[in-house]
C-alpha cells in the first residue's frame, strides 16, 4: 500500500461520524414528527397534535425510517438525539 493510500485510509477512520439528519434530508413535516416521537408521543397523539391523519403519520414514519436507515422508533429517536443540531 502506498503512503498516499495509507494516509487516506487513516484519515477515513479519524473522521467524525456523519450527521445522520443532515444527510437524510428530512422534510420539515418529517422533522416535526420525529421531534414529537422523541418526546414520547404515540402515533395517534402526533396525528392529533399536527392535525393530520393517523395513516399520514405512519407514512411519514416509514419515510423517516428509510431515510435514517433504521427499523424502529427507538433507533430513529436515538439518531435524532445524537445529531449535533439537536443538542441545543
Amino acid at each position: 500500500m502506498s503512503g498516499e493510500i495509507a494516509r487516506k485510509v487513516i484519515a477515513s477512520f479519524q473522521r467524525p461520524a456523519h450527521a445522520p439528519l443532515e444527510e437524510a434530508r428530512l422534510t420539515p413535516r418529517e422533522a416535526d414528527i420525529l421531534g414529537l416521537l422523541t418526546r414520547g408521543y404515540a402515533n395517534k397523539e402526533i396525528a392529533e397534535h399536527l392535525g393530520v391523519g393517523y395513516e399520514t403519520v405512519r407514512t411519514h414514519l416509514c419515510n423517516i425510517y428509510q431515510k435514517l436507515h433504521v427499523r424502529s422508533r427507538t433507533e430513529a429517536a436515538a439518531k435524532y438525539l445524537q445529531a449535533p443540531e439537536q443538542k441545543a
